[in-house]
């Protein structure tokens, strides 16, 4: 089996058409590739659902084999400061368009970790190279890009994929790779990815690279993610008035699992809504486990806040009688 290359990569859809899950976004990017001219665009939406990969297929349909040339790629959250737009970026838009092209492209991912002088630069850097480069910022959340900038860009939002989009294309990977996975195998990548597609290849190459039989239990175990089942039976067992039993399962996930308390947390929150318990008390463990999710990221003991959240489940439990 090749490992040598990521699978993110080497499955990444070359074509607008390919890209799946973002049929509005693609219909309007089409209509920029036809006519081999677009204005300075904004994508913003969830990490993996296709924001680098619809640049890089826009830039491909626009420039053919100038590619290379006319293409321009930084990752701001590595460059963050005002220097790579200065420098590097001022750099590149300041020379004419390689093979008669009538623009370059600059494609800035994770934009939204750019500085605020950054962020100031750059306005100033599209507005005065606008005659030779066009920007295609990528961020998660829009709202941290200055108005300036968003007021001089198409803004483009994709959403998280479909359950069935993920599968159908982790099915076509493992194909090509020649895997066996079982449905539980899908259901747990999907239930690990979020809508998020890279973490799903991701997580089933390093699977991969164990065995070519994936099941539900390695995705699990590679993942360093509990099954939702035993999170759910923590919960249950905490609400029931078992503490001690909760207790140990608690530490059956951070050692066997290895998972991280905030890692656990975040899961609990995620499994609190399909627990089978009357929605008024959901709403009282959602306020809760938000409390308890605050203290770990203030840097409080994670095994002594998680074992002190469980210990206030026992009395909001009477409520289950």
């Amino acid at each position: 089996m090749d490992l040598s290359l990521p699978w993110v990569e080497k499955y990444r859809p070359k074509t607008l058409d390919e890209i799946i899950g973002q049929e509005e976004v693609v219909k309007r990017l089409k209509a920029y590739a036809e006519k081999k001219e677009m204005p300075n665009l904004l994508f913003a939406g969830p990490p993996g659902t296709g924001k680098t990969t619809a640049a890089i297929a826009l830039a491909r349909e626009i420039f053919g084999d100038t590619f290379e040339q006319n293409f321009l790629e930084l990752n701001a959250s590595d460059e963050r400061g005002i220097n790579v737009v200065r420098e590097t970026i001022k750099e590149f838009a300041r020379t004419l368009p390689f093979g008669g092209a009538k623009f370059k492209i600059i494609f800035l991912d994770e934009a939204d970790a750019l500085t605020a002088d950054a962020q100031n630069a750059l306005r100033r850097t599209m507005e005065k190279y606008a005659a030779t480069a066009r920007f295609i910022l990528s961020c998660n959340y829009s709202s941290k890009i200055i108005e300036p900038i968003q007021s001089r860009c198409a803004l483009f939002r994709f959403k998280p994929l479909r359950d069935e989009q993920i599968k159908e294309r982790l099915r076509y990977i493992a194909q090509q790779e020649g895997l066996n996975i079982t449905e539980g195998a899908l259901d747990a990548l999907v239930y690990i990815a979020e809508g998020d597609m890279r973490k799903a290849i991701n997580t089933l190459q390093a699977a991969a690279a164990i065995t070519k039989d994936i099941t539900e239990d390695l995705i699990y175990q590679v993942a360093a993610r509990a099954k939702p089942q035993e999170l759910k039976k923590m919960m249950m067992s905490a609400l029931r008035g078992n503490f001690f039993e909760a207790r140990e399962m608690l530490n059956k996930l951070m050692i066997d699992y290895g998972m991280s308390g905030e890692d656990i947390i975040r899961q609990m929150h995620r499994e609190v809504f399909s627990l089978d318990i009357p929605d008024k008390l959901k709403v009282k463990l959602v306020d809760l486990i938000g409390e308890y999710e605050f203290r770990l990221v203030e840097g409080a003991n994670e095994r002594i806040q998680l074992e002190s959240l469980l210990a206030q489940f026992l009395p909001l439990g009477k409520e289950l009688a």
